[in-house]
């Protein structure tokens, strides 16, 4: 151990915060206290580079030219993530002054009186689908691609068209939206007041654009996430089932009969085809369902239940059946920052739509299953069986069936998983995941401090690899796009490339060892981790590796923290917490010492001074 020293600054505490393979445990580590070696490939662009324009909060991709489109403040911008030296190009798009001076005599701040882009998404032959709030009354406008410009009308003006319904009215407010097939699927607010919420086909055919009936059961008070559309796969579609679009959202839970407003995550589905009823849901989905999302870790009973964001991916490639959704959560009970991430799989969540239907019975206060449910099952959709039995459109669907779905919107059974990963005393504010073919998952976590986070998962094993400080702590992460093996993360003022994949993201040799199985192996000549080009062979194990790092028996090897205190001086020791599994201190034997979950709060005296060394435990 490291011997304590005194200086003219003050005394120097040893800390060394570790998370360590225990007996009847699997391995993860962390790199608390470690400096930030930053790769000759990670830019940042920071706010003067883009000539006063701010507040981006919208990201779209071109992935064959490398074009990144970030809707803004007044105006859209275009980055060429190939050569980010390049300056930025703008399109202006502001709200006339007069407009503006209205929208505060409304009520609304200045600052919220202006065009806020909030939907960028791709049509057909090189055009743009943008949208932005524009002063509390959204409008939505077409860019060309080649020539970057906004569409304009005869008379020279921004050509436009209604973007409620489309479009958020606020800059801050909750929302999603996702194409499908050229038409635009959106869950936002639609009025200014911004206590109406829809999820809607907001494009499309006139008498086609439906949405959700107004109704506390179907949405309460939601705060929406993510949406994704799932697309059948024609040559493994035996049923001819419909294509499907899934909305992720936190609401105000009805069934619990409780003091105070409880909160649940959800997953909704809709089907593409649908086009409403004929008479019962008319202009309103017949094929709404949604279920309750439990991210919860039983041996402690902790649960989470604010989901605030979700990424989509399919584990096997071509295969729509292998979608798995990412979500990242916090919880409404904890008083501390904390976040976790779980997944749920595209199977799960259909078994649960394809289950039973929760009622609440007027007569009294308890949530049943209710009995019998008519035929053709609500909410289903369309396949060739229906069509068979002559319903080859959601028009032609019993009023019976269409009143039970209007009643019966909730799943009775939930979709359940256990948590990757926990971490006490962040907030993570975005989440982007990359898959390795070993069976690796690299999360790539924004924080609101400005942060990414690289955590590998492996089975139910998580790992820090890096936490990399991008942005300062004003500018919280909000996009994350992952292209060529990068990740392009944003603030809300700056911009970011940093690796996504390969050897570079194992900093340390124990890291890289552990990497042995994809092709990295430890420099020591660079004291970096570098791909070796040569697959291991039955010999090359991970053990091998580990022998070359010199690490203890038993025990990780992190980085150790001085940290400089003074006599008297009361401080809270960080522990890196990846999982919901306790954690334990060792220090000096002192009675000057208060555990607060996983942190450690000490009183430094001549006695308190040494090394402290935090271990948790880490599977499951």
């Amino acid at each position: 151990m490291s011997p304590i020293m005194m200086t003219s600054a003050g005394v120097i505490l040893m800390l060394t915060p570790v998370l360590c393979l225990l007996s009847g445990f699997s391995w993860a580590a962390t790199l608390g206290g470690q400096e930030r070696e930053y790769n000759l490939q990670d830019v940042i662009l920071d706010p003067k580079r883009f000539g006063g324009v701010t507040n981006f909060s919208t990201f779209l991709l071109d992935p064959s030219s490398g074009l990144l489109f970030l809707g803004a403040r007044d105006a859209i911008l275009s980055v060429d993530t190939n050569q980010l030296d390049k300056p930025a190009r703008n399109i202006m798009w502001d709200v006339p002054m007069e407009k503006r001076r209205s929208c505060v005599a409304k009520g609304k701040t200045e600052v919220d009186c202006h065009n806020y882009v909030r939907l960028m998404e791709f049509l057909e032959e090189g055009r743009v689908y943008v949208c932005g709030t524009y002063a509390f009354d959204p409008q939505c406008a077409f860019m060309d691609v080649t020539s970057f410009t906004l569409e304009k009308n005869e008379d020279g003006g921004v050509k436009m068209e209604t973007g409620k319904g489309k479009c958020p009215f606020e800059p801050s407010q909750h929302y999603t939206a996702v194409m499908a097939g050229g038409i635009l699927y959106t869950a936002a607010t639609s009025n200014f007041l911004g206590t109406l919420f829809d999820i809607s086909r907001a494009s499309g055919p006139e008498q086609e654009r439906i949405r959700t009936e107004r109704s506390i059961n179907w949405l309460s008070d939601p705060e929406f996430v993510s949406s994704a559309f799932i697309e059948q796969s024609p040559g493994n579609n035996p049923n001819g089932d419909d294509d499907k679009i899934y909305f992720f959202f936190t609401e105000v839970a009805k069934e619990y009969d409780l003091y105070t407003k409880v909160k649940v995550p959800r997953v909704a589905r809709v089907c593409k085809s649908d086009v409403g009823g004929m008479k019962t849901l008319q202009r309103r989905w017949t094929t709404f369902l949604k279920a309750q999302l439990v991210c919860e870790d039983k041996p402690s009973s902790q649960r989470y239940n604010i989901l605030t964001d979700v990424f989509t991916i399919r584990h096997t490639q071509g295969d729509p059946g292998s979608t798995h959704f990412y979500g990242l959560f916090t919880s409404q009970w904890e008083n501390e920052e904390m976040s976790a991430v779980c997944v749920f799989s595209l199977s799960d969540i259909s078994k649960v739509m394809d289950g039973p239907f929760k009622e609440l019975k007027k007569t009294c206060d308890n949530w049943i299953n209710p009995e019998p449910v008519p035929a053709p099952r609500p909410g289903q959709c369309l396949n060739h069986v229906l069509k068979s039995e002559g319903f080859e459109s959601s028009l032609k669907l019993p009023d019976k069936v269409l009143t039970f779905v209007r009643d019966h919107p909730l799943m009775e059974n939930s979709v359940s998983a256990a948590p990757l990963l926990v971490r006490k005393g962040v907030t993570y504010s975005k989440l982007a995941v990359t898959l390795m073919d070993s069976g690796i998952a690299v999360l790539h976590l924004g924080t609101g401090r400005g942060e990414l986070h690289q955590v590998e998962v492996v089975g139910q094993n998580a790992t820090i690899l890096q936490e990399i400080p991008l942005f300062p702590s004003q500018e919280p992460v909000n996009n994350i796009l992952l292209h060529k093996g990068e990740a392009l993360v944003g603030s809300p003022l700056s911009l970011a490339r940093v690796r996504a994949e390969g050897c570079s993201l194992y900093p340390t040799c124990e890291l890289c060892a552990r990497a042995r199985r994809l092709g990295c192996e430890w420099s020591r000549k660079e004291n970096a981790c570098r791909t070796t080009g040569t697959r291991p062979g039955p010999d090359d194990t991970i053990e091998q590796a580990l022998r070359t790092c010199d690490i203890k028996e038993g025990r990780c090897s992190p980085i150790t923290r001085e940290l400089q205190v003074s006599m008297g001086l009361r401080l809270l020791l960080p522990c890196v917490q990846l999982s919901p599994r306790s954690c334990s201190w060792e220090h000096p034997p002192h009675r000057y010492t208060k555990q607060h979950h996983s942190d450690l709060e000490v009183t430094v005296t001549e006695e308190s001074l040494g090394e402290y060394v935090c271990i948790c435990q880490v599977c499951y």
